[in-house]
């Protein structure tokens, strides 16, 4: 029994300290640099980057990723058209922009404007910030909704409020 327990407490010992949670997955393993993630964007065919600005102890953050982000429609949908990297609004990894600027990522994120948790800023694989989302969505579609409004080029004509008004009077 004693063996038993011996080999049971090795095995356990021998796995990863931290599996990745199902929201996890929702985002790439980042390189810190923007510049480096869009060109994976574009190898992927995808539209460009979807940058998450959060931070550990934010609860409508933790909302997000327990009821949107991990579900595998919202993934797919939005691993097909954008490369999602996640921002630490308190963190200090480096980050480098599109102009090789680097920055801890809490400077990035107040650099980049970002004053609310979590929020969503959506570049082209040149660089250029198509759009920018302050605030929580809980409803997975709507939440698909916003891609869908950045993917297809609507963010040029519309807001996004006006945007989903005008898909809901079309019953669509």
């Amino acid at each position: 029994m004693r063996r038993l327990l011996a080999a049971a407490f090795f095995a356990l010992a021998l796995l990863p300290a931290h599996a990745a949670e199902g929201w996890e997955t929702f985002f790439e393993l980042s390189f810190g640099d923007l510049r480096a993630e869009a060109a994976e964007a574009r190898k992927a065919g995808q539209r460009g980057l979807l940058v998450m600005y959060h931070f550990d102890d934010c609860p409508y953050c933790a909302r997000m990723k327990r009821e949107v982000l991990l579900r595998p429609d919202v993934q797919a949908y939005y691993h097909k058209r954008f490369r999602a990297i996640p921002v630490d609004t308190r963190g200090a990894q480096d980050m480098t922009d599109f102009s090789g600027k680097v920055l801890p990522e809490k400077e990035f994120a107040r650099a980049a404007g970002i004053r609310v948790s979590p929020s969503f800023q959506f570049f082209a694989a040149d660089g250029t910030l198509l759009a920018t989302h302050a605030g929580a969505i809980y409803d997975p579609a709507e939440f698909m909704l916003l891609g869908e409004y950045v993917a297809s080029g609507a963010y040029r004509n519309a807001s996004f409020t006006a945007y989903k008004q005008s898909k809901h009077k079309r019953g669509s």
